[in-house]
C-alpha cells in the first residue's frame, strides 16, 4: 500500500485532496498535515511514498519543506500545489528537485496521473538501488585497513565528478575494482564501462581498438568498426596498463582528452565523444617519462586524481576479511558448503609474502577449499599454500 502525505494549510483543499486520493485507489493510504513543520515531523517519523505539498503556508513554506525533504529523505518524490500566483515558484521548485506541480483548484485527471507517475518513479528508483547494490557486490572492495578506507573515501568524493583518475599499484591489487566503483557511484552509471587492457593488445592494433577504423584502412579492415571510445560514449573508459601503450596511441589519446573527439583509423573525420577516463598502471610513469616511453603531457591529463592501491603485504590486517569473502564467493559459485579457516590458519596466511597480492590470495583460498579438510587448518596451509 502506497502512503501519501498531503501538506496543505487550507482545510477545504486538504479535504478535497484526501477525499480524491482515498476514493480513487484502495491501495493509497493518505495522511495529512496542516503546515510544513508538522509535515516534516511526520516525514521524519514515518515512511511515505509520496508528498503533496502546498507552496504558500505559515510557519514553513513549501520551498523550505522541499529543501528539508531533499536532505532527510531525498528518494521521496514531492508534488507541489500552487495557487495562480505561485506558478513561477512552482516551476522553480522543479529545478530544486520537485517531481511536478499541480494548480489550485486541482484538476482530477491531472492530479491522479501525476500521483501515479510519481509513485511509479519512486518504485523505479528503489528497484535501481537494489539492482545497483547487487551489481556493486560483484566488485566489492573488501577491507577496513587505513589504506583501503582512504581509497573508499577518495572514491566517494571523486565519483560524482568527471575528473580523470589514475590508479597505480602492483599487479593483482584490484585496480580494476577502483574503476568499477568510480563508474557505479557516478552519474554515468547508466552508461557503459568499457575496459581496455592496453598490455594485451598488439601495438599495431591498439589505435584501431581504441578509435575504430573504416573499411580498407588496413588489410583485414573489411568493414567500418567503432572503437572503444565510441562504445564508452556517455559512460566511462578504463585504460588498464596504460604504461604499455605505444607513443603513437598516447598522442591520439591525448587529443581525445583535449578535444573530446576521436578519428577512426583511415579517416580524418572527427567523432565527438563524451567519456570519463580512468587509467591504471603497475609502472612508475615518472620513470617512464624520463626514459622517453610515456608522454608527460598525457600523464598530467590523466593524473588529475591519483589513487594508489597498496600491495597486500602492506594491508595484512585485511587478510581475515578477504579470506572470509573469498570463501563465501567460491561456495556460492560452486554451489558447495562454505568452509571455515581456523585462527591459526588465518594467522599463518597473514605471515606469507604475497607477491601476487589479492589475486594470489584468492587462488590459494580456492586451492585450500578444494584440498583441505572440513575446517582449513594450519597444517592444510603448510601443505597446500606453499609457494
Amino acid at each position: 500500500m502506497s502512503k501519501i502525505l498531503v501538506i496543505e494549510d487550507e482545510a477545504a483543499i486538504r479535504r478535497v485532496l484526501v477525499k480524491i486520493l482515498s476514493e480513487e485507489n484502495d491501495a493509497y493510504k493518505v495522511d495529512q498535515a496542516e503546515d510544513g513543520l508538522l509535515g516534516i515531523e511526520k516525514i521524519k517519523n514515518e515512511d511515505f511514498d509520496l508528498i503533496l505539498c502546498d507552496i504558500k503556508m505559515p510557519k514553513m513554506d513549501g520551498v523550505e519543506v522541499l529543501e528539508a525533504l531533499k536532505k532527510i529523505k531525498p528518494e521521496i518524490p514531492i508534488i507541489m500545489i500552487s495557487g495562480h500566483g505561485d506558478l513561477d515558484t512552482a516551476v522553480n521548485t522543479m529545478r530544486l528537485g520537485a517531481f511536478d506541480y499541480i494548480s489550485k483548484p486541482p484538476d482530477l485527471n491531472r492530479l491522479l496521473n501525476t500521483v501515479r507517475n510519481a509513485l511509479d518513479r519512486k518504485e523505479l528508483v528503489v528497484e535501481n538501488k537494489i539492482l545497483k547494490r547487487k551489481v556493486s557486490k560483484k566488485y566489492e572492495m573488501v577491507g577496513t585497513s587505513d589504506a583501503i578506507s582512504q581509497i573508499k573515501d577518495i572514491i566517494d568524493k571523486v565519483a560524482a565528478t568527471d575528473a580523470r583518475v589514475l590508479v597505480t599499484g602492483p599487479n593483482g591489487t584490484g585496480k580494476e575494482l577502483v574503476a568499477h566503483w568510480l563508474h557505479e557511484k557516478s552519474a554515468r552509471a547508466k552508461g557503459n564501462l568499457v575496459e581496455v587492457n592496453c598490455a594485451a593488445i598488439p601495438s599495431e592494433l591498439i589505435e584501431s581498438e581504441l578509435f575504430g577504423h573504416v573499411k580498407g584502412a588496413f588489410t583485414s579492415a573489411n568493414k567500418d568498426r567503432a572503437g572503444k571510445f565510441e562504445a564508452a560514449n556517455g559512460g566511462t573508459i578504463f585504460l588498464d596498463e596504460i604504461g604499455d601503450m605505444s607513443l603513437s596511441a598516447q598522442a591520439k589519446v591525448l587529443r581525445a582528452l583535449q578535444e573530446s573527439k576521436v578519428q577512426r583509423v583511415g579517416t580524418d573525420k572527427d567523432i565527438k565523444v563524451d567519456v570519463r577516463v580512468v587509467a591504471a598502471t603497475n609502472k612508475n610513469l615518472k620513470e617512464e617519462i624520463e626514459a622517453g616511453r610515456f608522454r608527460e603531457d598525457l600523464y598530467h591529463r590523466l593524473a588529475v586524481i591519483l589513487i594508489k592501491v597498496p600491495a597486500l603485504n602492506d594491508r595484512r590486517e585485511d587478510i581475515p576479511l578477504l579470506v572470509k569473502h573469498f570463501c563465501t564467493k567460491i561456495a556460492n559459485d560452486q554451489g558447495s558448503t562454505k568452509k571455515l579457516f581456523s585462527d591459526k590458519a588465518i594467522k599463518l596466511l597473514q605471515e606469507y609474502d604475497w607477491t601476487g597480492n589479492i589475486r594470489e590470495l584468492r587462488n590459494v583460498v580456492e586451492r585450500l577449499i578444494i584440498l583441505g579438510g572440513e575446517e582449513i587448518s594450519e597444517q592444510d596451509v603448510k601443505l597446500f599454500a606453499s609457494k
